[in-house]
């Protein structure tokens, strides 16, 4: 199963960068690939949110249950249902010198064993690329808000 990490430094403290991360119905403020999150159900850790977002021209839907670990500092996500087999992750977040390291690390199964080979490489290109993007834009947001270093 394809796998893509990225990990980026942003000048901000980790617990604003967390606030950001736990409200994923902002998302489509940070990742221009997102075209609405809707939270279905929320509880006191987790949420149940519907996504609807383009990756190469092509849309896809799912409804992902996100779980968090605000102690230390993890919000772990899996589709419950959806166009993929398997969409699933996770982002941790380290107070080192100078912000946040800011850690996603993402898998995926398009569950189409013979459109694998062509659709991966394109996938995991287009994933870190937006992952790259969203943390960033993230870190920006984090970093001008109240919890500045």
């Amino acid at each position: 199963m394809p796998k893509v990490t990225v990990t980026e430094v942003v000048p901000a403290r980790v617990d604003a960068v967390y606030q950001i991360l736990s409200d994923m119905a902002q998302f489509p403020r940070f990742m221009k690939n997102v075209e609405g999150i809707q939270i279905l159900e929320k509880g006191e850790s987790w949420t149940l949110s519907q996504w609807v977002t383009r990756l190469q021209g092509a849309k896809f839907r799912w409804v992902e249950r996100d779980t968090f670990y605000p102690e230390q500092g993890r919000i772990t996500f899996a589709q419950t249902e959806g166009d993929l087999k398997v969409f699933q992750g996770e982002w941790r977040l380290l107070a080192v010198n100078g912000g946040t390291e800011v850690t996603l690390d993402t898998e995926f199964e398009f569950g189409i064993p013979m459109l694998a080979s062509l659709l991966n490489p394109v996938a995991k290109l287009a994933i870190r690329e937006n992952a790259r993007e969203m943390v960033r834009a993230i870190g920006e947001a984090a970093k001008n808000s109240k919890e500045t270093l």
